[in-house]
């Protein structure tokens, strides 16, 4: 969520951050020009948005069923994770644009290592 919230908030550092991340240059993105760059932090916004949204929705269903030990809540978590990251890596690979498939190997990590961990020792909902 707070990595969704600086792509709206702080959309300079958004576009130099992504620039740096495929450029090798943070200032590269905004050389496009006013209007371009004026895009970009609007389709970064609005993935921001979602992220904050899909986020929103894990926090939840991690407090509420997930606290509980439902199998449900981990197998909810673990379709997003999988339904966000095999799209979105596929194409920036497919689009040659590794770097952001490796932000994302770095994001799925984060939620794998504990989805792995808590397999074994959730229920089925009775």
């Amino acid at each position: 969520m707070a990595f969704g919230l600086v792509l709206v908030v702080a959309p300079s550092v958004a576009r130099q951050g992504f620039s740096l991340l495929v450029y090798a240059a943070p200032e590269r993105i905004d050389a496009f020009g006013q209007e371009p760059s004026r895009y970009i932090s609007l389709a970064h916004a609005v993935l921001g948005g979602v992220m904050v949204g899909w986020g929103a929705a894990l926090f939840y269903v991690t407090k509420t069923m997930f606290a509980r030990g439902s199998k449900t809540a981990w197998n909810l978590i673990t379709l997003s994770v999988v339904a966000w990251f095999i799209p979105d890596t596929s194409y920036s690979l497919l689009s040659g644009y590794w770097q952001n498939a490796v932000l994302n190997a770095v994001f799925f990590v984060l939620f794998a290592v504990p989805l792995w961990a808590t397999r074994n020792s959730l229920r089925d909902a009775p």
